[in-house]
């Protein structure tokens, strides 16, 4: 019998998150079944997302939702073999039994070379998010440009790299020197610190003039203001995320974005990866393709740990994490 630790969420998140909003538990397994399978978890995911959504699905007591990366120590399920490697929807959790539902086996393809817990970032649901986002929602074209914030982070840092691809001018901005820095070095054409230019206004036209064709919004709040007022005619908003007021206790309000949206005829459109599950596949081939050629460029922020689950999580909610945050078990 296995032993599987848990966290799971004690009290629902008010403002910012705490490590006393978790509690770590113990969970014996019971014997598998036919067609189930005991997986045991080598890479978990910390991601924005889990902020909101941990308040709309989860209850107290609830273990935290979130992915992993994880092998198969056991199987009763022919369609599964044990050593394989899998991404699931799982929780915080160390070990778990599965009927195999809902599992994505990493691709033949993936080289030894290549860490498996990319299959949580570049080449994953944030990687995935960057790619549809991009071709589906802003629908970019060669010679566009392209506005990304939080551009450093496992999202902002793979739609940068997919528009260069796609042969478009890319801008992006991030939250500390170290972060420009590395926008640069992936091939970003302009990037700034949003938090220590004098105008985000002066920066945004100074960085692209002509304004912006696609916007690619993770953080919401003060920051798309100001940039919907720089898109270019039919200029096209991806909203992905809006970090910047999920802590919020007192929701912000205003200004508000009607005026330029009907000025400009703007398409602004929020979306969410899971509508193409169904290309999750395609996504991800084109992804591990990119990243075996060395034309998308990946950082991770690996945290040692099961235990320091909760950290890694305020960690990457505070910003301190360039690429994606991940937890090795």
């Amino acid at each position: 019998m296995v032993t599987a630790k848990a966290w799971v969420l004690k009290k629902h998140f008010e403002g910012f998150p705490k490590t006393s909003d978790f509690d770590l538990k113990e969970i014996k397994l019971p014997n598998l079944k036919d067609g189930e399978l005991l997986l045991e978890s080598v890479f978990l995911s910390v991601d924005p997302y889990m902020r909101v959504y941990s308040r709309i699905v989860m209850k107290e007591g609830d273990i935290m939702i979130g992915t992993q990366v994880a092998r198969i120590v056991e199987s009763k399920n022919p369609a599964f073999t044990v050593g394989a490697f899998v991404v699931a929807d799982s929780g915080w959790r160390t070990h778990f039994i599965s009927d195999g539902k809902g599992l994505h086996v990493l691709p033949s393809s993936w080289p030894e070379s290549l860490p498996r817990s990319l299959a949580l970032g570049t080449v994953g649901m944030p990687g995935l998010t960057a790619y549809f986002g991009l071709l589906e929602v802003c629908k970019m074209k060669p010679g566009e440009t392209v506005l990304v914030n939080a551009a450093a982070g496992a999202v902002g840092s793979v739609v940068g790299q997919l528009a260069k691809i796609g042969g478009c001018k890319v801008v992006g901005c991030a939250g500390s020197d170290d972060k420009v820095a590395y926008l640069k070095k992936i091939g970003f054409d302009e990037a700034f610190n949003y938090k220590t230019v004098k105008s985000l206004d002066e920066a945004l036209r100074k960085a692209s003039p002509d304004g912006y064709d696609c916007f690619f919004d993770n953080v919401g709040g003060e920051f798309a203001s100001i940039a919907i007022n720089q898109m270019k005619k039919y200029g096209r908003i991806a909203v992905c995320g809006a970090i910047s007021l999920y802590n919020d206790s007192v929701p912000q309000k205003g200004p508000y974005v009607q005026v330029s949206m009907i000025l400009k005829e703007l398409r602004m459109e929020g979306f969410l990866v899971t509508r193409w599950n169904n290309r999750r596949e395609e996504g991800v081939k084109a992804l591990l393709k990119w990243v075996m050629e060395g034309k998308v460029k990946y950082h991770e922020q690996v945290t040692e740990g099961f235990e320091n689950m909760p950290m890694a999580f305020i960690g990457m909610l505070k910003g301190e994490n360039l690429g994606k945050a991940v937890v090795k078990v």
